[in-house]
């Protein structure tokens, strides 16, 4: 009979093995993790896009309409990274190949574009409408930068 320490070795091994298999494997199909991403990054753009009329005085500022827009932009900007999975260049797809050839510079162009994002929900939060439009700004250069590097031309 084995141990209650043998036993709980060997729980956390089958966990541990099945959580990196997970991870290694989110996506059944490399067409899934695009639509996952293309998803996410739409939706995304989606909400920060709401803030543009607003920012450039062509909307009413609605503080709780610009927070609320801000907050979802910021939340969904944490979703698409995972769907940039290996052989997922292939496809239906506007991401470079830089993305995988190039790794480091792409994760940290996409942790500047989430700390903008959050600055940015941070700023709407606080009501200040020129805080929100100088963020806004920030957050836009951020997201353009990673275009510029690692999004094909259309």
């Amino acid at each position: 009979m084995k141990s209650l320490s043998q036993l709980v070795v060997g729980v956390f091994l089958a966990l541990g093995i099945a959580v990196a298999a997970h991870a290694q494997a989110p996506f059944k199909k490399t067409e899934d993790a695009i639509k996952y991403r293309q998803s996410a990054l739409f939706v995304m753009a989606q909400h920060f896009g709401r803030l543009g009329p607003v920012v450039k005085g062509e909307q009413a500022y609605n503080k709780d309409e610009v927070a609320r827009n801000a907050a979802v932009a910021e939340q969904i900007s944490k979703l698409p990274w995972d769907g940039f999975v290996a052989g997922s260049d292939k496809g239906d797809t506007d991401a470079k190949p830089e993305i995988w050839s190039d790794a480091a510079k792409f994760k940290s162009a996409a942790e500047k574009m989430q700390q903008e994002m959050s600055k940015l929900a941070q700023a709407a939060k606080g009501g200040d409408l020129n805080a929100v439009k100088s963020q806004f700004g920030a957050t836009g250069k951020a997201c353009k930068a990673c275009h510029d590097d690692f999004r094909k031309k259309k």
